[in-house]
């Protein structure tokens, strides 16, 4: 019996232990869950102005150089060619007789409807004779001067194919490829020349989206090659693309004046510089301040002591500032260092 009573003594006392340090164990449990007290950092970050200043558009470009006018000399009637008069590389001017064609049959036909015009004419008079004497009707004469204007349209068009037999130049320029020589029958329309206009060129360049709205039509270009080192041509746009290309640039023309001093042949690498001062004031930042999502270009603004995130829009970048079109305000402290850790509403200390 005595023994019965060690046992459920001795049982009770573990029992009991075990509860107490159940109980400690909880205890620290519950301490360590608690919330830790802490303090707001700060995070140290610089800070720029966000300034205003007169815009200064830097554009330069490259390009290659194409002719103002290329041209086509084509065949305007069809037969043998009796004579071709120019050759690869002959200077050209618009109208110049170029190559003519057999006329044998052109004459032919010419001398044949100016015969029946003529004698058509003294049928008229015939029968414009008979009708004040009453002796043919008014239809009769009517039908014989319809007769003669149809033979004297017949002449005109005579005429006409026999002046189409001269093929001529349809621009001043430099004969740039030769299809034809003497000899060989052409018909309407086949080409016979390549006709390029040198006496202008033209550049074409691409724009992204952010330069294009910076130039305008009329607007001088400086144009160079490596060609003629230290040599500017004067350039002009002459037209912008109102619609982008599938890689969201926008074509762009310049036309340039040639010299035969200086020529410039299509093709040729050139630089378009669009540079130019304007009288606007813009915002700028350092390029630094911005944070670049897939969405979105924003700046963190240091504002009462934390960090505000404010979505910008952007426009051109010089000389290691770029420009805000929307988003900031003039004197506003943007911060340029220490993003990496900030998140809207962090608290942060400026460092000077």
């Amino acid at each position: 019996m005595k023994r019965k009573y060690i046992i459920i003594t001795v049982v009770v006392v573990l029992v009991g232990l075990i509860v107490i340090r159940l109980a400690s164990n909880k205890k620290k449990l519950n301490e360590k869950n608690k919330p830790v007290q802490t303090k707001n950092v700060k995070i140290p970050v610089k800070t720029a102005t966000v300034d205003e200043q007169v815009q200064e558009i830097s554009i330069k470009k490259t390009g290659s150089l194409a002719p103002f006018k290329e041209v086509k000399a084509l065949a305007t009637a069809g037969g043998t060619l009796s004579a071709v008069h120019f050759n690869l590389g002959d200077h050209v001017v618009e109208g110049q007789v170029l190559a003519i064609t057999d006329t044998r049959l052109q004459n032919l036909d010419l001398q044949k409807a100016q015969t029946n015009a003529a004698r058509l004419k003294s049928d008229v008079q015939t029968y414009t004779d008979l009708y004040q004497g009453q002796a043919a009707t008014r239809e009769k004469l009517d039908q014989v001067r319809q007769n003669y204007t149809d033979a004297v349209n017949q002449v005109n068009q005579a005429k006409k194919n026999l002046g189409d037999a001269a093929i001529k130049a349809p621009t001043s320029g430099i004969i740039s490829a030769k299809n034809v020589e003497q000899g060989v029958a052409v018909s309407n329309g086949s080409e016979i020349a390549t006709i390029v206009n040198l006496s202008k060129a033209k550049v074409q360049v691409n724009l992204t989206e952010a330069e294009v709205y910076q130039i305008e039509p009329g607007q001088k270009v400086i144009i160079t090659t490596d060609v003629y080192p230290g040599k500017n041509f004067d350039g002009k746009v002459s037209f912008i693309s109102p619609q982008a290309d599938a890689t969201h640039n926008y074509l762009v023309e310049i036309h340039i004046d040639n010299t035969q001093q200086s020529l410039l042949r299509s093709g040729t690498f050139v630089y378009a510089d669009f540079s130019r001062k304007t009288r606007q004031q813009i915002l700028t930042i350092p390029r630094e301040a911005l944070t670049e999502s897939q969405k979105t270009t924003s700046v963190f603004i240091a504002q009462d002591g934390v960090a505000r995130l404010r979505p910008v829009k952007t426009g051109l970048e010089q000389a290691g500032r770029i420009q805000i079109i929307s988003g900031l305000q003039k004197g506003e402290q943007i911060i340029t260092s220490g993003q990496i850790n900030l998140k809207d509403g962090s608290p942060i200390n400026v460092s000077k």
